[in-house]
């Protein structure tokens, strides 16, 4: 009877630890694959799809990097983040001169 439940104790074990080892990986692949979608996002725009080469309203350099864009007046406006977009809408003809 003891040897009966020594080996089941042995099995649950085993098998709890399986489990753990499986969801700890699980865990592991979803993080990666959040990493790959958050660079794949955030590298969506180019240089080549703006017409600035640095952010109109804080005046970073979009070559860190661009967050989101805007059109108007029939151009296409590059900003670091949706922030800086959203001062920018708020008075687009200032942020154009003064970033000239």
């Amino acid at each position: 009877m003891d040897n009966i439940k020594l080996l089941s104790t042995f099995f649950l074990s085993a098998f709890i630890t399986i489990s753990c080892n499986n969801n700890t990986q699980q865990k592991s692949n979803d993080a990666a694959t959040q990493t790959a979608t958050t660079k794949t996002d955030s590298s969506k725009y180019t240089l080549s799809m703006v017409d600035n080469k640095k952010d109109l309203s804080c005046g970073m350099p979009l070559t860190a990097g661009i967050g989101d864009t805007a059109h108007y007046n029939g151009k296409v406006y590059g900003f670091c983040s949706d922030e800086c977009k959203e001062a920018f809408m708020k008075n687009p003809d200032s942020c154009i001169a003064a970033g000239k």
